[in-house]
């Protein structure tokens, strides 16, 4: 039982991890332009079909920065060439803007690569076994990946808090026309903001492309949990996503390890339900089974009881 837990824990805020690496740059642009992306998983799904094809002309490390350069890059033609002459209508056309976007993505990535998934393997230079813990071991991946969502929380949370450009890119949200009179550009800095908020979505997709299947629907996959992790954890806030994924992440994980029934629970206690009981046939589906729809009940209970989410300061 010891075992199942530790390792249960240690996958949880892996899972957790990849989750907030995914969602820190969604968090970024809204928190600092108000746009709800809805491509941004696509371009996640950008970041591991480069690191895929990149990976095999140039290897490894050279994909892990070319990828989100690469992401980055259309982030910034998106802002520069399709959002900001977008702005203008509002935030609905925005929405939609987006929406089309991530299809638009998709199936260009289906005329490259094809309907199938690519074998984006794990390299070999950093597919070994890190530590063991109770005879399972941790594999040097998943640590690389934990260290790069958490460099990359400390980055962005100085950079933003700390740093003379963080402090203009927020005030350039509530005060555009102040920042733009002290000589700042401020369109400059709307794509500044979404250039880095898609490198970021590529650095996650490099790294998750490897612990999922790279394929067209990546994207569909992820792109529901990633506004889970958002709205759990309050809109615009980075603290609250980070949060919100560790505990997505920690709650999904030992859903899916436990192998019982909330009926085998009761029977563990002596309770007993006999098969003409209205809840017989719904305390009989295991927990496992059930483990996908932990996030979105999560997503309800915060909804009703705060709205803001976490650590949000507006409501959804």
């Amino acid at each position: 039982m010891l075992e199942l837990a530790t390792v249960s824990l240690l996958n949880g805020v892996v899972y957790g991890l990849l989750l907030f690496m995914l969602t820190s740059g969604l968090t970024l642009i809204f928190s600092m332009m108000g746009v709800l992306n809805f491509a941004h998983a696509s371009v996640f799904m950008l970041g591991a079909y480069f690191s895929y094809q990149f990976g095999r002309w140039v290897g490894f490390w050279p994909a892990l920065v070319i990828a989100p350069l690469l992401c980055g890059l259309a982030g910034a033609a998106i802002e520069r060439y399709g959002l900001r002459r977008v702005h203008r209508s509002g935030h609905v056309a925005e929405i939609l803007f987006t929406f089309g976007l991530a299809y638009v993505i998709e199936e260009m990535v289906t005329m490259i690569w094809g309907r199938n998934a690519v074998g984006n393997a794990i390299p070999a230079v950093i597919d070994f076994p890190l530590f063991q813990v109770f005879g399972s071991t941790f594999p040097a991946y998943k640590g690389l990946m934990m260290a790069i969502s958490v460099t990359m929380f400390v980055f962005l949370y100085l950079a933003l808090k700390k740093t003379r450009l963080g402090l203009v890119i927020q005030a350039a949200l509530t005060h555009p026309q102040m920042v733009s009179a002290l000589g700042h550009d401020v369109p400059g800095v709307f794509v500044l903001v979404f250039a880095i908020g898609s490198a970021l979505a590529g650095l996650a997709g490099v790294i998750g492309g490897l612990m999922l299947l790279t394929q067209p629907t990546l994207a569909h996959v992820m792109g529901p949990i990633v506004f889970v992790v958002v709205v759990v954890g309050g809109l615009g806030s980075l603290s609250g996503a980070l949060i919100a994924s560790m505990l997505i992440g920690i709650l999904q994980t030992f859903a899916v390890a436990i192998d019982y029934s909330p009926l085998d629970m009761l029977r563990m206690l002596g309770v007993a339900l006999t098969r003409a009981s209205p809840f017989y046939e719904l305390c009989s589906i295991k927990v496992a089974t059930a483990a996908p729809i932990v996030p979105y009940v999560l997503l309800v209970l915060v909804l009703i009881v705060r709205p803001r989410g976490l650590l949000g300061t507006r409501d959804v």
